[in-house]
């Protein structure tokens, strides 16, 4: 896998049912390397901490490849990577392949995948259209967050090279389908699976919990 590009945001004010709200989702293109930190990326803007930010959410990725799908759906769009606020457009990315738990040499960084990408309405007033809140989950085209494990630096076309795969781990598209899928019939072993993951994240797993 390769690093596309590399997106910061600053904080941007908007208008959502009456109130003004600050959002770091619009990220950007940046030529300059930018440094993954524990709990962030250094110099990028996250505002809303609760949902964003901390050791599972310390960096958001989304394949290069995925983009041609949106592109069909939303062609009227001023499209730049960093379009759905993720800091790493990465080539060669795929959910259906990448599994939580696994680490990754990402630059001079060390990381390890953590949490699929939850929306929120932020992602809709980014793309003009609430209707992408759904469609988003729909496509299980979700990206992922990871967790810092060597702080370093990133530039565009460094690689993402697998260090250690979390062998029995479960993809990123099979956590999306418990997160938002689920069907008794066809899931239960998929979700105790993921329940018994010590790699899956403790908030994945009191969601998982409720299903039981």
């Amino acid at each position: 896998m390769r690093v596309v590009s590399t997106n910061i945001g600053e904080p941007v004010t908007i208008s959502w049912r009456g109130k003004e709200v600050k959002t770091g989702i619009y990220k950007y293109p940046v030529e300059k390397p930018i440094f993954l930190g524990k709990e962030d990326v250094e110099n990028d803007h996250v505002v809303d901490r609760r949902v964003h930010g901390g050791v599972d959410k310390a960096c958001y990725l989304y394949g290069v490849e995925n983009y041609s799908y949106w592109k069909e759906k939303y062609p009227q769009l001023d499209w730049d990577f960093g379009m759905f606020g993720e800091n790493l457009t990465i080539e060669g990315f795929s959910e259906n392949q990448v599994k939580i738990g696994s680490i990754y040499k990402l630059g001079t960084a060390l990381v390890q995948i953590s949490r699929p990408r939850q929306p929120c309405y932020k992602l809709g007033v980014r793309f003009e259209n609430p209707t992408i809140i759904k469609q988003f989950i729909d496509s299980k085209l979700s990206g992922v967050y990871v967790r810092v494990l060597e702080p370093g630096l990133v530039s565009t076309n460094d690689t993402m090279i697998l260090e250690k795969e979390h062998v029995n781990g479960i993809t990123i598209t099979e956590l999306n389908t418990l997160l938002f899928h689920f069907d008794e019939k066809l899931h239960t072993d998929l979700l105790e699976k993921a329940i018994q993951d010590t790699l899956v994240s403790d908030d994945d797993k009191k969601y998982f919990a409720k299903k039981k």
